[in-house]
């Protein structure tokens, strides 16, 4: 017979626990009484800081609203400014700048590739107008060729 030891995706046996002693654990047991008085006045404590907390903060925001009124701070001011910080703080981060810089390069050569393409059509148009259009360069060849084939048409 061969033994083999067991791998973690092997099946292990499920035991049964009993229900009634799995109900029976008390996890706070482990307290004394006088531990348990003790955090149960801490948190008596701790919920009332929290409530004086509470009014403090709601008394401060109240003399605070009060200051912004009095200096006329409105909601809507007070969203225009921290629009115009944001934006501000937008344009003069790096990756904003670096984007701009590309753009502004790509604009460039974008508009010096049409200027250049403008220009030679230009060129093309003058040199049709300045030459009627039986004496261009262009014209001409085009004469030579249709020419030729007639010719050789005739030929045969």
């Amino acid at each position: 017979m061969e033994t083999r030891q067991q791998g973690l995706l092997d099946p292990e046996p499920v035991t049964e626990v009993d229900e009634e002693m799995v109900s029976d654990v008390d996890l706070n047991n482990t307290l004394t009484d006088e531990e348990r008085e003790e955090i149960l006045s801490e948190l008596t404590k701790l919920e009332e800081d929290i409530s004086t907390l509470r009014q403090v903060l709601a008394s401060k925001e109240k003399h605070h609203s009060e200051l912004k009124a009095k200096l006329g701070i409105t909601p809507l001011i007070e969203l225009k400014q921290n629009f115009n910080r944001s934006w501000y703080d937008m344009q003069t981060s790096t990756a904003y700048k670096k984007t701009s810089e590309t753009l502004s390069t790509a604009g460039q050569k974008t508009s010096a590739a049409f200027t250049t393409l403008g220009t030679a059509i230009s060129r093309k148009f003058g040199d049709m107008r300045s030459n009627s259009l039986g004496n261009s360069p262009s014209f001409k060849s085009f004469e030579e060729k249709v020419e030729c084939t007639v010719s050789n048409k005739k030929l045969n």
